[in-house]
């Protein structure tokens, strides 16, 4: 077969994890210090703040020459937010289109969007830049969302809806071929988030009495001459853990300072998202470090990382099961109980957990068939490519972890040229058929699959219009944005108006895994608020609700039933501290919440801006609550 071409180590296709914005220095009294209003309040020009790390204050930063394009939010002009403006027909100023699926009227199935239809395609290119807060949408080409005629359609929409009021819901009637959206008055609507103390009914997340947060720790982004890929964040009971240029340290959870720290022959490639019940993880790094006669060393070395004691258990490499000595380089790595799966282009294998022996090797067909990646958890599957790269096949296999051997097989429908496991147990995969996304999202619809069988349970359409899951376009594990639980896939909507004057909201609705319905129920947002789920806490759902330009974060717990939101934590509104937390991009930066602390992390570190080389960027911004 013709294999796709195999590209030397690059930076993840990813977005830029922290997009351009003003430099989020601190006030005199350091990161996270109260500091007073601008004089005249919002909306004036404000002098710019004091550099974190004790230069003097800067003007605002112009947007990073690495970053142009990238997403994120859009910096202040010059001198601070402008005065939000004045209030516009519908919104924004702009009429937007009607939104489905999610408590808005629509026509006869079979029309053009409508979630019936099968959905096809995907691509990964450059992440749109996210909106800026009372500005109109980009898309993934980096223009409007809708056409104008399309918007002015949305706006005599939308004056329906609120006509008719919030309380209509709308569930899909979906079979294994899609099904069409069906008025339904049973469901609820999340309210607002409430704060109090005890654990949270099918969570083990506890709300805090008081849920204002404070800033525990925030380190610089380290210092490149390119990009380099430092993914990796992990928490246990007593660190949190991060990869760095070629290293590893664990910090102390609640004060940021340093525990332990161990380095790496090479940088780091890709981490397992999972952790075992002993906190360890996996990895793969480079052979060695970048140098002028080698600047992409391979990703050939997988290992185990200790996160308690903070070392290296072990790495090794492998060559191919076609035979030759030349070690296989790993796109993607995870982790399923005792069992390390390490996989891509040039082959795969697994290795034990507590000591790096050699389990198996995926088998090598005839017709040039190998493992694209592999998926974990609290079970192992498989998307394994066939055929040619201008037609390729694919199937996904739930696999024993233990010797590899299939326990089903589905075949992915013709026109999937990726597919991306979101969830193991129960088994749900996403893949863009036909390249008919077209946001970048690389998700057109969602497949639940029964792992015992290989038969599929059901395929639900996801347009990409209505909602803002995303998936890599040739990772196997690196879906977001996503929550599976209680046989139900959480999605969250994409930003729409809300019904104050400026700034976007959005909702968290959920799939039935068995019918493919689209239940009754959500989660609102709130106004200039959106929700982004980030996993699952028993039968509710951990969410980062980003705020307005002039509000900190929060994260909320979901009622995976009723959907009731419960506060657990408030960042802080201060200048400083909410501009260097908006710095990081939810489409890229990793972001962790537990026990009250909640980190939020680059994946990737830039060379210094040309336009502004004393900016100030973050690896790591932590938060807690008292």
């Amino acid at each position: 077969m013709t294999q796709p071409p195999q590209p030397p180590q690059q930076p993840p296709n990813e977005p830029p994890d922290t997009p351009p914005a003003p430099p989020a220095g601190p006030p005199s009294g350091g990161f996270g210090a109260p500091q007073d209003p601008p004089p005249g309040g919002f909306g004036q020009p404000t002098p710019p703040p004091a550099d974190p790390f004790g230069k003097q204050p800067q003007q605002p930063a112009a947007p990073q020459d690495t970053l142009a394009g990238g997403y994120g939010t859009p910096p202040p002009p010059a001198g601070g937010y402008p005065t939000p403006p004045a209030p516009q027909p519908n919104g924004y100023g702009y009429p937007q289109a009607p939104q489905q699926g999610y408590g808005y009227p629509q026509g006869p199935a079979g029309q053009p969007g409508q979630p019936g239809m099968p959905q096809q395609g995907y691509g990964y290119p450059t992440q749109p830049m996210q909106p800026q807060y009372g500005a109109p949408q980009p898309d993934g080409n980096g223009g409007k969302k809708f056409s104008t005629q399309m918007q002015i359609i949305v706006a005599a929409a939308v004056a329906v809806v609120l006509i008719i009021g919030g309380g209509l819901i709308y569930a899909s009637t979906g079979d294994d071929k899609g099904g069409k959206d069906e008025a339904s008055s049973s469901g609820a609507t999340g309210g607002e988030a409430k704060g109090g103390e005890g654990g949270l009914a099918g969570g083990d997340e506890k709300a805090p009495a008081n849920t204002k947060s404070k800033v525990a720790f925030q380190f610089p982004e380290p210092v490149v001459t390119d990009i380099t890929t430092v993914a990796g964040s992990w928490v246990t009971d007593k660190a949190y853990v991060k990869s760095g240029i070629a290293e590893i340290t664990g910090y102390d959870r609640d004060k940021g300072t340093k525990l332990w720290s161990f380095p790496l022959a090479g940088e780091i490639c890709s981490v397992s998202r999972h952790m075992s019940k002993d906190y360890k993880a996996a990895i793969v790094f480079q052979e060695t470090k970048a140098t002028k006669e080698n600047k992409y060393p391979s990703c050939n070395q997988v290992g185990a990382i200790d996160l308690t004691a903070g070392k290296l258990l072990w790495s090794k490499s492998v060559t191919s099961a076609t035979g030759g000595d030349k070690p296989i380089r790993f796109d993607e790595v995870t982790l399923s109980g005792t069992t390390v799966a390490a996989g891509g282009t040039s082959g795969g294998a697994a290795f034990k957990l507590a000591d790096g022996a050699e389990l198996w090797k995926p088998k090598v067909g005839a017709d040039g068939c190998y493992d694209r990646g592999y998926a974990g958890g609290e079970a192992l599957a498989v998307v394994r490519r066939c055929g040619t790269s201008d037609s390729p096949q694919l199937t996904v296999q739930a696999l024993n972890p233990t010797t590899g051997a299939p326990l089903s097989s589905y075949q992915m429908p013709a026109g999937v040229d990726y597919a991306s496991i979101v969830s193991t147990k129960p088994l749900v995969v996403a893949a863009d058929v036909g390249d008919t996304a077209g946001d970048g999202s690389s998700i057109s619809d969602f497949f639940s699959i029964d792992a015992a069988t290989g038969k599929l349970i059901v395929r639900i359409p996801a347009d990409a219009d209505k909602y803002a899951a995303r998936c890599g376009s040739t990772d196997v594990e690196q879906c977001k944005h996503i929550a599976v639980g209680n046989n139900r896939l959480y999605l969250p909507t994409e930003r729409h108006d809300g019904t104050s004057e400026y700034g976007d909201t959005n909702e968290v609705v959920a799939f039935d895994l068995t019918t493919g319905k689209l239940l009754g129920g959500r989660a609102d947002a709130g106004d200039r608020h959106t929700l982004t789920p980030l996993r699952m806490d028993g039968t509710s759902i951990i969410a980062y609700k980003e705020g307005p330009y002039d509000k900190g974060g929060r994260v909320v717990s979901i009622d995976g039933e009723t959907f009731e939101q419960t506060l657990l934590m408030e960042n802080p509104s201060d200048e400083t501290v909410r501009e260097a937390e908006k710095r990081f991009s939810i489409d890229s930066a990793e972001l962790l919440y537990t026990d009250g602390r909640f980190f939020m992390a680059a994946k990737s570190a830039h060379k210094p801006s040309t336009v502004n080389p004393d900016e100030k960027r973050y690896l790591v911004v932590a938060y807690r609550t008292d």
